[in-house]
C-alpha cells in the first residue's frame, strides 16, 4: 500500500485546510484509513479514522473541527480541518491498516503503512 499526502501549508489561525491522501495499491476488503499528526520530539497522535463502509471516529482534540471522509473512486482520504489554531501545527500523515475481523475499533490498530506526512503550519 502506498500513501501520498498533499495539500498541507501555512494558514492564519482560525482559517482552514483540506489534506489529501492519495491511495495505491489497497487490495483488502476490510480496512481502516486514518489520519495522525506528529509534534516534534512526539509520538504520533491519532486525530481521525474511518472504517471500510464509511464509519468515522474523532479524537476529543479535533471532534468538531476536522472531518475524515474517503472517495472510493478516486481512491483518495481527505482531512478537511476548519478553525486551526496555532497548536495544530505538525506534521500530518495518512495511514491505512487491513484487518480480518468483520469489526474492529479503528483508534485502536497498530498502523503498518503511512504516508511521507504534510507539514501544516497554522500562524497566530
Amino acid at each position: 500500500v502506498q500513501l501520498v499526502e498533499s495539500g498541507g501549508g501555512s494558514v492564519q489561525a482560525g482559517g482552514s485546510l483540506t489534506l489529501s491522501c492519495a491511495i495505491s495499491g489497497q487490495k483488502y476488503n476490510r480496512y481502516c484509513l486514518g489520519w495522525f499528526r506528529q509534534f516534534p520530539g512526539k509520538e504520533r497522535e491519532g486525530l481521525a479514522f474511518i472504517t471500510y463502509d464509511g464509519t468515522p471516529t474523532y479524537a476529543d482534540s479535533v471532534k468538531g473541527r476536522f472531518t475524515i471522509a474517503k472517495d472510493n473512486d478516486t481512491n483518495t482520504l481527505q482531512l478537511q480541518m476548519v478553525n486551526l489554531e496555532p497548536e495544530d501545527s505538525a506534521m500530518y500523515y495518512c495511514a491505512a491498516q487491513a484487518h480480518y475481523a468483520p469489526r474492529v475499533v479503528c483508534f485502536d490498530l497498530i498502523y503498518g503503512y503511512y504516508g511521507p506526512g504534510t507539514q501544516v503550519t497554522v500562524f497566530s
